[in-house]
């Protein structure tokens, strides 16, 4: 079933989904041997196709697979690396943790790690487009612990090897949308950090085709490196922009800002469901602003979903897509 993505303020989500029951008890058994990887596959599918049925029913354009399957977007990969084992627990922030994975050894990409999830998402997506989503180099490399490579600058080349593999399998599958996720970009915000994420991406994104590159970054202080990540070989660059009151849009338009902008207008971090009046606001604010085009502008939440209540995520998708509805009628 084909469907045609809107040309003006097409919808779209950063990608995780909260989770869906049974999936964080089919994670936790899988991790004690309680069932199979295969057996782990067949049960996730259920909360994936929950996941897919709620951004359909809300409206979104350009969907994910919730991410069901990940517990963690470092920890995750990490267990499908070779060279990683597990780590201790490390306080991220508040009350959330996770094991820091730890490297020990030659990385090596063993085996496809998220294809399987997309493809079945793309079964059920009754024809919208579904994102390849994966956990980028730069993110990779901070969020561990190195114990073999030393270097810095080699051990983000390695990992985007990796995540090239990953990249070229979905294309393989026929994914058009490709993501790598860097939160941990924002939080080293220097020259030097963007530089080597600009190599990395060189390697993950080189020659890949018709397909939309997407990088996506939140929180921290981007403002001080825009110059050198607009440098970036990607065709849209994916953004918080609600949570920092859209501090960022006059920096992007100060540097003459030429790609496409996934524009976060709702709050992943708060319970009130922003409404459709104010999430249009939003986008007239950055229409008014003259320095993108309507068709140019993928409206999304600031990052994943994953934190909030089920009906709350939904509630803000809604209100998001609706928002963008009446916006294309009016630019």
């Amino acid at each position: 079933m084909a469907y045609s993505v809107p040309r003006k303020f097409p919808t779209t989500v950063v990608g995780s989904y909260p989770k869906i029951p049974p999936a964080m008890d089919l994670i936790k058994k899988r991790r004690a041997g309680e069932i199979s990887e295969e057996e782990f596959r067949k049960l996730i599918k259920e909360p994936i196709r929950e996941a897919v049925r709620d951004q359909i029913e809300a409206g979104i354009d350009i969907i994910s697979d919730g991410e069901q399957s990940r517990e963690d977007m470092v920890v995750y990969f990490a267990e499908r690396v070779e060279g990683y084992r597990p780590g201790d627990w490390v306080r991220i922030f508040d009350n959330v943790y996770f094991r820091k994975p730890v490297i020990v050894g030659d990385l090596k990409w063993v085996r496809q790690m998220i294809v399987e999830d997309w493809v079945y998402a793309t079964s059920i997506s009754q024809g919208r487009p579904v994102k390849g989503i994966i956990t980028g180099p730069y993110t990779m490399m901070e969020w561990s612990f190195d114990l073999r490579y030393g270097r810095r600058e080699e051990l983000i080349i390695e990992l985007a090897r990796i995540i090239r593999r990953e990249v070229e399998e979905l294309v393989k599958a026929g994914a058009r949308y490709i993501q790598v996720d860097e939160p941990a970009l924002s939080t080293r915000p220097w020259r030097e950090e963007a530089e080597l994420l600009k190599d990395a991406l060189e390697v993950i994104f080189k020659g890949l085709g018709d397909v939309k590159r997407i990088v996506h970054i939140c929180y921290g202080r981007l403002e001080k490196i825009i110059p050198y990540i607009l440098e970036y070989p990607v065709d849209q660059f994916d953004l918080e922009l609600k949570n920092s009151n859209f501090r960022l849009l006059p920096y992007l338009k100060e540097y003459g800002y030429d790609k496409e902008l996934g524009f976060g207008v709702v709050d992943v971090h708060t319970l009130q469901v922003e409404t459709v009046e104010e999430i249009k606001g939003y986008i007239d604010k950055l229409m008014k602003m003259d320095f993108i085009p309507p068709e140019k502008v993928y409206v999304d939440p600031d990052c994943g979903l994953k934190r909030l209540p089920r009906e709350v995520a939904k509630a803000k998708m809604k209100n998001l897509a609706e928002a963008a509805r009446i916006a294309r009628e009016e630019w």
